[in-house]
C-alpha cells in the first residue's frame, strides 16, 4: 500500500535528495540539497512524500526506507489587479522506477492541491519538458492544468540523462485548483475523458493541434537521434510561441493510436 503525507525528519528529506539522483541520474551541482527542502517545509511550501508501507517502516506508516516517490513545491507571490496573490510552485516532483504508471505522480499532485485549498491557495505552478508524452497527458488531460508560457532552455545545460542533452525547454502549468474544468477532470466518472471530448474553452474558437511523435523519447536517449529530437523541439518551441504570442492556451492533450501526443489550443479565459 502506497501512503501519501508530509515528510519528516532530517532522513526523509535527505531521501528526497537520494531519489533524484535515482531518478535523473543528476551531478552534484543539479541536486536540491536537503536544507531546500527544510526551509520549503518552513516558510509554508511542501515537501509530500508517498512510502510502501510494505516495506520497511510499515508499522510507521512509511520512513525514509521507504519512500517511492515525493513532490517539493514551495509558496510565491503574484499580481493580480495590483493585489498580491499567494500561490505554489511545484518545483519537483519524482517517482521511483517500478512504481511509475501506477497513479503515484497524480495521488501526489491531488495531496497538493488537497493541502493548498486547505490553506486558502487556489493556484499552483510547475514546468515541465515540452517533449515527455505522459507528463504532458497528466498535467493537462487528467489533472486539468492550461498553459500560456513557453520558457526556452529554462535551467540551461541539465546533468539528467532523461533530457538527452537537450536544451532546457519547459511549459509552465497553470492549475486554478478549484475552478470548475479542474472539478470535471478530477470527477471519477471523468477521470479517462474520450479524447474526442474537448469540451469548454476549445468548442469556444478554433483549436490549434501541436503534435510530438511517440518516439521522441527513444531519439532523446540515442546519440545518432538526437538530431531528430531537437528538430522536433525547435519546432513545436516556434509553433507554441507563436500561438500563445496570438493569445492562445494549451487547453488539453491528446493521446494518439500510436502514443504520439498533442497539444490542443484554444481561447482561454481566468477563472
Amino acid at each position: 500500500m502506497i501512503h501519501i503525507r508530509s515528510c519528516r525528519g532530517l532522513e526523509e528529506l535527505e531521501a528526497c535528495v537520494q531519489l533524484q539522483v535515482d531518478v535523473w541520474g543528476y551531478a552534484d551541482g543539479d541536486v536540491i540539497p536537503r536544507r531546500v527542502f527544510l526551509v520549503a517545509q518552513k516558510i509554508g511550501g511542501q515537501v509530500l512524500g508517498a512510502f510502501d508501507t510494505a516495506k520497511a517502516g510499515a508499522a510507521r506508516q512509511g520512513d525514509a526506507a521507504s519512500m517511492v516517490g515525493f513532490a517539493l513545491a514551495l509558496p510565491g507571490v503574484k499580481t493580480s489587479s495590483g493585489q498580491p496573490v499567494s500561490y505554489l510552485h511545484s518545483h519537483m516532483l519524482a517517482v521511483r522506477e517500478g512504481y511509475r504508471d501506477t497513479g503515484i505522480g497524480r495521488r501526489l499532485k491531488l495531496a497538493q492541491r488537497e493541502d493548498a485549498l486547505e490553506r486558502g491557495i487556489a493556484r499552483m505552478e510547475w514546468t515541465f519538458d515540452p517533449l515527455e508524452i505522459k507528463n504532458a497527458h497528466l498535467n493537462l488531460h487528467r489533472l486539468g492544468a492550461i498553459v500560456r508560457r513557453y520558457e526556452p532552455n529554462f535551467y540551461g545545460s541539465s546533468s539528467s540523462r532523461l533530457q538527452g542533452g537537450l536544451p532546457t525547454d519547459r511549459l509552465v502549468a497553470e492549475w486554478w485548483m478549484d475552478a470548475p474544468r479542474v472539478h470535471s477532470r478530477l470527477r471519477p466518472q471523468t477521470a479517462e475523458m474520450p479524447n474526442e471530448a474537448v469540451q469548454g474553452e476549445a468548442e469556444q474558437g478554433a483549436t490549434v493541434e501541436v503534435e510530438v511523435p511517440a518516439a521522441i523519447s527513444q531519439w532523446k536517449a540515442d546519440a545518432g537521434t538526437r538530431d531528430q529530437a531537437a528538430a522536433v523541439q525547435t519546432r513545436n518551441r516556434e509553433q507554441l510561441q507563436q500561438a500563445f504570442a496570438q493569445g492562445l492556451a494549451i487547453v488539453d492533450y491528446r493521446l494518439d493510436a500510436d502514443g504520439s501526443g498533442r497539444f490542443v489550443l484554444a481561447p482561454w479565459s481566468e477563472p
